[in-house]
Protein backbone atom coordinates (compact mmCIF):
# COMPACT_ATOMS: atom_id res chain seq x y z
CA UNK A 1 0.00 0.00 0.00
CA UNK A 2 1.31 3.44 -0.95
CA UNK A 3 1.93 6.19 1.59
CA UNK A 4 -0.94 8.28 0.24
CA UNK A 5 -3.35 5.33 0.39
CA UNK A 6 -2.23 4.63 3.94
CA UNK A 7 -2.77 8.27 4.92
CA UNK A 8 -6.23 8.26 3.33
CA UNK A 9 -7.26 5.07 5.15
CA UNK A 10 -5.91 6.46 8.43
CA UNK A 11 -7.84 9.71 8.01
CA UNK A 12 -11.05 7.82 7.22
CA UNK A 13 -10.65 5.55 10.22
CA UNK A 14 -9.94 8.53 12.50
CA UNK A 15 -13.16 10.25 11.39
CA UNK A 16 -15.14 7.57 13.18
CA UNK A 17 -14.09 9.30 16.42
CA UNK A 18 -16.54 12.11 15.59
CA UNK A 19 -19.50 9.85 14.91
CA UNK A 20 -22.45 11.04 17.00
CA UNK A 21 -20.65 14.06 18.46
CA UNK A 22 -22.26 17.53 18.27
CA UNK A 23 -21.09 19.91 15.50
CA UNK A 24 -18.13 21.99 16.59
CA UNK A 25 -16.70 19.29 18.87
CA UNK A 26 -12.91 19.49 18.79
CA UNK A 27 -11.32 16.14 17.94
CA UNK A 28 -7.99 15.94 16.15
CA UNK A 29 -8.28 14.02 12.89
CA UNK A 30 -4.97 13.21 11.21
CA UNK A 31 -1.52 11.88 11.92
CA UNK A 32 -0.03 12.39 15.35
CA UNK A 33 3.26 14.29 15.02
CA UNK A 34 6.29 13.53 17.14
CA UNK A 35 7.42 17.15 17.43
CA UNK A 36 5.79 19.60 19.84
CA UNK A 37 3.42 22.29 18.61
CA UNK A 38 5.28 25.54 17.86
CA UNK A 39 3.68 28.98 18.00
CA UNK A 40 5.22 32.10 16.43
CA UNK A 41 3.94 35.58 15.77
CA UNK A 42 4.78 38.67 13.76
CA UNK A 43 3.20 42.01 14.60
CA UNK A 44 3.81 44.96 12.33
CA UNK A 45 2.69 48.12 10.66
CA UNK A 46 4.51 50.43 8.28
CA UNK A 47 6.80 51.79 11.00
CA UNK A 48 7.09 49.05 13.62
CA UNK A 49 7.78 45.33 13.66
CA UNK A 50 8.29 42.63 16.28
CA UNK A 51 8.61 38.86 16.09
CA UNK A 52 8.83 35.96 18.52
CA UNK A 53 9.21 32.23 17.93
CA UNK A 54 8.48 29.21 20.09
CA UNK A 55 6.29 31.08 22.54
CA UNK A 56 3.31 30.24 24.71
CA UNK A 57 0.11 30.89 22.84
CA UNK A 58 -1.08 33.38 25.47
CA UNK A 59 1.64 35.85 24.44
CA UNK A 60 -0.23 36.50 21.17
CA UNK A 61 -3.51 37.53 22.73
CA UNK A 62 -2.67 41.18 23.65
CA UNK A 63 -2.37 42.01 19.93
CA UNK A 64 -6.06 41.33 19.31
CA UNK A 65 -7.13 44.91 20.04
CA UNK A 66 -4.11 46.73 18.60
CA UNK A 67 -4.28 48.62 15.25
CA UNK A 68 -1.25 46.73 13.92
CA UNK A 69 -1.44 43.59 11.78
CA UNK A 70 -0.66 40.34 13.58
CA UNK A 71 0.30 37.05 11.98
CA UNK A 72 0.10 34.05 14.32
CA UNK A 73 1.44 30.78 12.93
CA UNK A 74 0.82 27.45 14.66
CA UNK A 75 2.83 24.41 13.52
CA UNK A 76 0.88 21.36 14.64
CA UNK A 77 -2.86 20.80 15.05
CA UNK A 78 -2.85 17.80 17.38
CA UNK A 79 -2.94 19.78 20.65
CA UNK A 80 -6.59 20.68 20.97
CA UNK A 81 -6.00 22.90 24.02
CA UNK A 82 -3.98 25.41 21.97
CA UNK A 83 -6.66 25.60 19.28
CA UNK A 84 -9.32 26.12 21.95
CA UNK A 85 -7.36 28.95 23.58
CA UNK A 86 -6.89 30.75 20.27
CA UNK A 87 -10.55 30.28 19.41
CA UNK A 88 -11.67 31.70 22.73
CA UNK A 89 -9.28 34.66 22.62
CA UNK A 90 -10.18 35.65 19.02
CA UNK A 91 -13.85 34.63 19.25
CA UNK A 92 -13.62 32.13 16.39
CA UNK A 93 -16.65 30.12 15.32
CA UNK A 94 -16.73 26.54 16.72
CA UNK A 95 -17.03 25.11 13.19
CA UNK A 96 -13.80 26.89 12.24
CA UNK A 97 -11.98 25.31 15.17
CA UNK A 98 -13.42 21.91 14.26
CA UNK A 99 -12.17 22.23 10.67
CA UNK A 100 -8.74 23.42 11.82
CA UNK A 101 -8.31 20.27 13.91
CA UNK A 102 -9.49 18.01 11.07
CA UNK A 103 -6.86 17.22 8.44
CA UNK A 104 -7.86 16.29 4.90
CA UNK A 105 -10.32 19.14 4.33
CA UNK A 106 -11.36 20.13 0.83
CA UNK A 107 -9.98 23.58 -0.14
CA UNK A 108 -12.68 26.19 0.41
CA UNK A 109 -13.52 29.69 1.65
CA UNK A 110 -16.10 30.36 4.40
CA UNK A 111 -17.17 33.81 5.58
CA UNK A 112 -18.27 34.12 9.21
CA UNK A 113 -18.76 37.94 9.06
CA UNK A 114 -16.24 38.87 11.77
CA UNK A 115 -13.66 36.49 10.37
CA UNK A 116 -13.15 34.25 7.33
CA UNK A 117 -11.82 30.72 7.13
CA UNK A 118 -9.63 29.53 4.25
CA UNK A 119 -8.29 26.01 3.91
CA UNK A 120 -5.99 24.74 1.15
CA UNK A 121 -3.27 22.19 0.55
CA UNK A 122 0.44 22.99 0.64
CA UNK A 123 2.30 20.53 -1.57
CA UNK A 124 5.91 19.42 -1.40
CA UNK A 125 7.95 17.09 -3.60
CA UNK A 126 9.68 14.13 -2.00
CA UNK A 127 12.79 13.49 -4.15
CA UNK A 128 13.52 10.14 -2.49
CA UNK A 129 10.23 8.52 -3.46
CA UNK A 130 9.58 10.95 -6.33
CA UNK A 131 6.07 11.56 -4.98
CA UNK A 132 4.07 14.62 -3.97
CA UNK A 133 3.21 15.06 -0.29
CA UNK A 134 0.34 17.23 0.94
CA UNK A 135 -0.17 19.25 4.11
CA UNK A 136 -3.32 21.09 5.11
CA UNK A 137 -2.97 24.82 5.80
CA UNK A 138 -5.83 26.61 7.55
CA UNK A 139 -5.92 30.42 7.45
CA UNK A 140 -8.22 32.51 9.63
CA UNK A 141 -8.56 36.10 8.43
CA UNK A 142 -9.74 38.82 10.78
CA UNK A 143 -9.86 42.59 10.60
CA UNK A 144 -6.32 42.99 11.92
CA UNK A 145 -4.98 39.46 12.22
CA UNK A 146 -4.17 36.31 10.27
CA UNK A 147 -3.86 32.98 12.06
CA UNK A 148 -2.34 30.11 10.08
CA UNK A 149 -2.42 26.49 11.22
CA UNK A 150 -0.10 23.90 9.69
CA UNK A 151 0.18 20.17 10.31
CA UNK A 152 3.94 20.22 10.84
CA UNK A 153 6.98 22.45 11.12
CA UNK A 154 8.39 23.75 7.85
CA UNK A 155 6.69 25.67 5.07
CA UNK A 156 7.22 27.89 2.02
CA UNK A 157 6.46 31.19 3.74
CA UNK A 158 10.04 32.28 4.52
CA UNK A 159 10.11 34.81 1.62
CA UNK A 160 6.99 36.45 3.09
CA UNK A 161 8.55 36.57 6.54
CA UNK A 162 11.66 38.15 5.07
CA UNK A 163 9.61 40.79 3.25
CA UNK A 164 7.93 41.66 6.53
CA UNK A 165 11.23 41.85 8.39
CA UNK A 166 12.89 43.97 5.71
CA UNK A 167 9.78 46.05 4.94
CA UNK A 168 10.06 45.14 1.26
CA UNK A 169 7.18 45.61 -1.11
CA UNK A 170 3.68 46.58 0.02
CA UNK A 171 3.13 44.03 2.74
CA UNK A 172 3.92 46.34 5.69
CA UNK A 173 1.74 49.08 4.20
CA UNK A 174 -1.27 46.83 3.64
CA UNK A 175 -3.70 45.22 6.05
CA UNK A 176 -4.34 41.63 7.09
CA UNK A 177 -6.21 40.67 3.91
CA UNK A 178 -3.07 41.34 1.85
CA UNK A 179 -1.10 39.06 4.18
CA UNK A 180 -3.69 36.30 3.67
CA UNK A 181 -3.43 36.86 -0.10
CA UNK A 182 0.37 36.61 0.13
CA UNK A 183 0.14 33.23 1.90
CA UNK A 184 -2.28 31.90 -0.71
CA UNK A 185 -0.16 33.26 -3.54
CA UNK A 186 2.97 31.59 -2.12
CA UNK A 187 1.18 28.23 -1.94
CA UNK A 188 -0.19 28.51 -5.49
CA UNK A 189 3.20 29.59 -6.88
CA UNK A 190 4.84 26.59 -5.22
CA UNK A 191 2.59 24.34 -7.32
CA UNK A 192 4.54 25.35 -10.44
CA UNK A 193 7.78 24.00 -8.93
CA UNK A 194 5.97 20.76 -8.03
CA UNK A 195 4.58 20.44 -11.54
CA UNK A 196 8.04 21.01 -12.99
CA UNK A 197 9.33 18.01 -11.01
CA UNK A 198 6.35 15.94 -12.11
CA UNK A 199 7.00 16.98 -15.72
CA UNK A 200 10.60 15.73 -15.45
CA UNK A 201 9.28 12.45 -14.09
CA UNK A 202 6.90 12.15 -17.04
CA UNK A 203 9.74 12.79 -19.51
CA UNK A 204 11.87 10.07 -17.89
CA UNK A 205 8.93 7.68 -18.02
CA UNK A 206 8.34 8.46 -21.69
CA UNK A 207 11.99 7.64 -22.50
CA UNK A 208 11.72 4.38 -20.58
CA UNK A 209 8.48 3.57 -22.35
CA UNK A 210 10.10 3.98 -25.77
CA UNK A 211 13.46 2.35 -24.99
CA UNK A 212 12.65 -0.58 -22.72
CA UNK A 213 9.12 -0.88 -21.36
CA UNK A 214 8.72 -3.54 -18.66
CA UNK A 215 6.15 -4.51 -16.05
CA UNK A 216 7.84 -1.98 -13.74
CA UNK A 217 7.05 0.69 -16.32
CA UNK A 218 3.36 -0.19 -16.10
CA UNK A 219 3.47 0.18 -12.30
CA UNK A 220 5.11 3.57 -12.70
CA UNK A 221 2.40 4.69 -15.12
CA UNK A 222 -0.35 3.64 -12.71
CA UNK A 223 1.47 5.44 -9.89
CA UNK A 224 1.67 8.55 -12.04
CA UNK A 225 -2.06 8.40 -12.80
CA UNK A 226 -2.84 8.19 -9.08
CA UNK A 227 -0.52 11.16 -8.54
CA UNK A 228 -2.41 13.18 -11.13
CA UNK A 229 -5.74 12.35 -9.48
CA UNK A 230 -4.29 13.39 -6.13
CA UNK A 231 -3.04 16.70 -7.56
CA UNK A 232 -6.35 17.36 -9.25
CA UNK A 233 -8.27 16.84 -6.00
CA UNK A 234 -5.85 19.14 -4.19
CA UNK A 235 -5.86 21.98 -6.74
CA UNK A 236 -9.19 21.91 -8.58
CA UNK A 237 -11.27 23.37 -5.69
CA UNK A 238 -8.87 26.33 -5.52
CA UNK A 239 -10.62 27.90 -8.49
CA UNK A 240 -13.87 28.01 -6.52
CA UNK A 241 -12.02 29.21 -3.40
CA UNK A 242 -10.37 32.18 -5.11
CA UNK A 243 -13.53 33.00 -7.01
CA UNK A 244 -15.48 33.03 -3.74
CA UNK A 245 -12.98 35.43 -2.20
CA UNK A 246 -13.27 37.71 -5.24
CA UNK A 247 -17.06 37.74 -5.05
CA UNK A 248 -17.13 38.23 -1.29
CA UNK A 249 -18.48 41.64 -0.27
CA UNK A 250 -17.20 41.47 3.31
CA UNK A 251 -15.19 44.35 4.69
CA UNK A 252 -12.45 41.85 5.54
CA UNK A 253 -11.20 41.90 1.92
CA UNK A 254 -10.56 45.29 0.36
CA UNK A 255 -11.13 46.17 -3.28
CA UNK A 256 -7.38 46.60 -3.72
CA UNK A 257 -6.74 43.03 -2.58
CA UNK A 258 -9.40 41.82 -5.02
CA UNK A 259 -7.08 42.89 -7.85
CA UNK A 260 -4.29 40.70 -6.50
CA UNK A 261 -6.70 37.79 -6.04
CA UNK A 262 -7.48 38.01 -9.75
CA UNK A 263 -3.82 37.32 -10.47
CA UNK A 264 -3.87 34.30 -8.14
CA UNK A 265 -6.98 33.07 -9.93
CA UNK A 266 -5.11 33.21 -13.27
CA UNK A 267 -2.22 31.24 -11.76
CA UNK A 268 -4.68 28.67 -10.44
CA UNK A 269 -6.16 28.20 -13.92
CA UNK A 270 -2.64 27.69 -15.32
CA UNK A 271 -1.91 25.05 -12.69
CA UNK A 272 -5.19 23.25 -13.39
CA UNK A 273 -4.55 23.30 -17.16
CA UNK A 274 -1.07 21.86 -16.62
CA UNK A 275 -2.42 19.08 -14.40
CA UNK A 276 -5.08 18.23 -16.99
CA UNK A 277 -2.38 18.06 -19.64
CA UNK A 278 -0.30 15.74 -17.48
CA UNK A 279 -3.36 13.53 -16.88
CA UNK A 280 -3.86 13.22 -20.64
CA UNK A 281 -0.18 12.37 -21.09
CA UNK A 282 -0.39 9.69 -18.39
CA UNK A 283 -3.45 8.18 -20.06
CA UNK A 284 -1.66 8.32 -23.43
CA UNK A 285 1.39 6.57 -21.98
CA UNK A 286 -0.79 3.75 -20.72
CA UNK A 287 -2.26 3.34 -24.19
CA UNK A 288 1.24 3.39 -25.72
CA UNK A 289 2.41 0.74 -23.25
CA UNK A 290 -0.53 -1.53 -24.00
CA UNK A 291 -0.03 -1.01 -27.75
CA UNK A 292 3.69 -1.82 -27.48
CA UNK A 293 2.93 -4.99 -25.52
CA UNK A 294 0.36 -5.95 -28.13
CA UNK A 295 2.82 -5.23 -30.95
CA UNK A 296 5.52 -7.34 -29.30
CA UNK A 297 3.03 -10.16 -28.89
CA UNK A 298 2.01 -9.85 -32.53
CA UNK A 299 5.66 -9.94 -33.60
CA UNK A 300 6.24 -13.13 -31.60
CA UNK A 301 3.08 -14.72 -32.99
CA UNK A 302 4.15 -13.70 -36.50
CA UNK A 303 7.52 -15.45 -36.15
CA UNK A 304 5.92 -18.57 -34.67
CA UNK A 305 3.30 -18.63 -37.44
CA UNK A 306 5.96 -18.36 -40.14
CA UNK A 307 7.97 -21.18 -38.56
CA UNK A 308 4.87 -23.37 -38.31
CA UNK A 309 3.90 -22.56 -41.92
CA UNK A 310 7.37 -23.46 -43.18
CA UNK A 311 7.30 -26.80 -41.40
CA UNK A 312 3.81 -27.80 -42.60
CA UNK A 313 4.93 -29.03 -46.10
CA UNK A 314 8.12 -30.49 -44.64
CA UNK A 315 6.11 -32.46 -42.11
CA UNK A 316 3.81 -33.62 -44.90
CA UNK A 317 6.73 -34.93 -46.99
CA UNK A 318 8.43 -36.59 -44.03
CA UNK A 319 5.11 -38.13 -42.99
CA UNK A 320 4.59 -39.68 -46.41
CA UNK A 321 8.03 -41.27 -46.60
CA UNK A 322 7.80 -42.34 -42.99
CA UNK A 323 4.96 -44.74 -43.79
CA UNK A 324 7.42 -47.25 -45.38
CA UNK A 325 5.02 -48.77 -47.93
CA UNK A 326 6.52 -51.67 -49.92
CA UNK A 327 5.71 -50.21 -53.35
CA UNK A 328 7.25 -46.73 -52.88
CA UNK A 329 9.90 -46.59 -55.66
CA UNK A 330 11.78 -43.71 -54.06
CA UNK A 331 12.71 -45.92 -51.12
CA UNK A 332 14.83 -48.10 -53.39
CA UNK A 333 16.22 -45.21 -55.42
CA UNK A 334 19.88 -44.44 -54.80
CA UNK A 335 19.38 -40.65 -54.92
CA UNK A 336 16.00 -40.64 -53.19
CA UNK A 337 17.25 -39.39 -49.80
CA UNK A 338 19.31 -36.40 -51.06
CA UNK A 339 16.57 -35.58 -53.56
CA UNK A 340 13.95 -35.34 -50.81
CA UNK A 341 16.28 -33.20 -48.70
CA UNK A 342 16.90 -30.85 -51.63
CA UNK A 343 13.16 -30.70 -52.30
CA UNK A 344 12.49 -29.78 -48.70
CA UNK A 345 15.22 -27.13 -48.80
CA UNK A 346 13.79 -25.71 -52.03
CA UNK A 347 10.33 -25.52 -50.47
CA UNK A 348 11.74 -23.63 -47.45
CA UNK A 349 13.62 -21.18 -49.68
CA UNK A 350 10.60 -20.63 -51.92
CA UNK A 351 8.34 -19.96 -48.97
CA UNK A 352 10.80 -17.51 -47.40
CA UNK A 353 11.11 -15.65 -50.72
CA UNK A 354 7.33 -15.51 -50.98
CA UNK A 355 7.01 -14.18 -47.41
CA UNK A 356 9.65 -11.55 -48.14
CA UNK A 357 7.85 -10.35 -51.26
CA UNK A 358 4.62 -10.10 -49.29
CA UNK A 359 6.56 -8.11 -46.63
CA UNK A 360 5.65 -10.58 -43.95
CA UNK A 361 9.33 -10.78 -42.99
Amino acid sequence: MSNKSRRRNTALSHRTKKAGLPPGTLVHIGEKRAEAVRVTYMDYDEQHFQEKQGIAVEECFPFKDTPTTTWINVDGIDEIAIIEKIGKAYDLHPLVLEDVATAGQRPRFDNYERHAYIVLNMLSYNPAGRVVDSEQVSIVLGANFVISFQERVGDIFDPIRERIRQAKGKIRKMSADYLAYSLIDAIVDSYFAILEKVGERIEDLEDELIDNATDQTLRKIHSLKREMMFLRRSVWPLRELISGMQRDESSLISSQTHLYLRDVYDHTIQVIDTIEGFRDMAAGMLEIYLSSVSNRMNAVMKVLTIIATVFIPLTFIVGIYGMNFRDMPELEWRYGYPTVLLLMLAIVVAMLVYFRRKKWL
